[in-house]
């Protein structure tokens, strides 16, 4: 089985040369193996890389051809990038994951796993005008409810799944909370610096949610769904930590009126405190977002103010200690989450805080953005590796929230 090169003309057409085989970017940009690769998974979408030129086994790009990648859907991990030659003056790349593609056999391949299954979470296809009658309806119900507004924003316009769910009443609902954040993550989606290269995809929530109309979405929706996740927080917005006592306020009212389904939080996790604050409130799942368990790595990309990775993993073993079901969404980049020097510091703390998920996640960003924020690897051990040895110390490794 020979692997062959996959490029793009300045048009955005595909084009297939089996006769040149490209190099992949592990952290270490090297040759791809046929057994690291899997067929282009269904959902998955093409991009071509303005202004890049693929690298070539030979040692050179190719400047007249585009480079490519593939943005996966939900339940797969990229194991490595495209490897490409950077035109001076080339726009930086919008936040999406790119991951290397090839030809094989004449048909598209790409380097990633298959990590999770789940119905909630595949492609969404809806005739014209039919999502739109949905989110109708459901706003009709509850029509002075602005946070319930604002997810027909993401629903729609966005392609949220979780905010889709509060309109379709399944799985786990999506209830935004917090327009302030106290991180400034490099590749935020959706609030970056004012002289960013690139626009933000989404656009914060600009208020703070009335705690009664978080009440009622969570209410309405473990309603409806016997086995229902209502989750604060959003990576789309800020931190709902910041927001704690009244997320605490809008838990005991939705508890007040259903026992069923999960309550669970999406975090940074930066305050330990207020974390405690909604444990004891009934919270009882938490996913807490991170990119790297060491101090530089995670400090470089996150920008915190007012916290530290530490206090981040002092969140984690609380939630651990008091019996959550606790998941970490690990902002997953080759090169950098299968470093080795990563790989022991996560285990070091997996060992002694065993969670019950790490959620792989794909870290939307330039790789050359990335690699320029918090370094290339020495010994980068693949991302095969990385997950195998997550699987060793007996945590389950997925892409989405699970109630058990």
């Amino acid at each position: 089985m020979m692997v062959g090169l996959a490029y793009s003309d300045a048009q955005g057409r595909v084009y297939f040369d089996e006769t040149k085989s490209p190099l992949a970017d592990g952290g270490i940009v090297r040759e791809v193996q046929p057994d690291e690769l899997i067929p282009l998974p269904p959902g998955a979408i093409v991009s071509m890389l303005p202004g890049r030129a693929p690298k070539l086994a030979a040692g050179r790009a190719v400047p007249k051809r585009t480079a490519l990648g593939v943005l996966l859907p939900a339940g797969y991990t990229r194991t490595l990038l495209p490897a490409f030659t950077r035109a001076e003056g080339a726009p930086q790349l919008p936040l999406f994951g790119y991951t290397f593609a090839c030809v094989v056999d004449d048909e598209l391949a790409v380097a990633a796993m298959r990590t999770d299954e789940g119905e909630d979470w595949q492609p969404r296809r809806f005739k014209p005008g039919e999502l739109e009658g949905i989110v109708a309806k459901r706003i009709a119900i509850d029509p002075r409810n602005r946070t319930l507004a604002q997810l027909s924003v993401c629903a729609r316009e966005y392609g949220c799944f979780t905010a889709q769910n509060v309109f379709l009443e399944r799985g786990e609902a999506a209830i935004p909370v917090a327009p302030k954040c106290n991180a400034a993550c490099i590749g935020c989606i959706s609030e970056l610096d004012a002289d960013s290269a690139i626009p933000s995809p989404q656009t914060r929530i600009a208020y703070e949610p009335d705690v009664a109309d978080l009440a009622r979405i969570g209410v309405h929706h473990l309603e409806r769904v016997a086995d229902g996740i209502v989750s604060f927080g959003q990576g789309c917005e800020g931190e709902p930590l910041l927001r704690s006592t009244q997320i605490a306020a809008a838990i005991e009212q939705i508890r007040a009126q259903r026992a069923n389904g999960t309550l669970n939080l999406n975090t940074n996790g930066s305050l330990p405190k207020a974390l405690r604050r909604l444990i004891d409130a009934g919270l009882q799942a938490v996913r807490v977002s991170l990119n790297s368990f060491r101090p530089n790595v995670y400090a470089a990309y996150y920008r915190p103010t007012g916290y530290t990775l530490e206090n981040v993993l002092e969140s984690v073993a609380l939630a651990v200690d008091a019996g959550l079901r606790v998941s970490l969404n690990v902002l997953t980049h080759p090169g950098v989450t299968d470093e080795r020097a990563e790989i022991e510091a996560m285990e070091t703390f997996l060992r002694a805080h065993p969670v019950a998920l790490v959620q792989t996640r794909t870290l939307n960003i330039d790789p050359d953005v990335y690699f320029a924020c918090v370094g290339r690897p020495a010994e980068p051990l693949g991302m095969r590796e990385a997950l195998r040895r997550i699987g060793e110390l007996g945590v389950a490794v997925g892409n989405f929230t699970h109630t058990h």
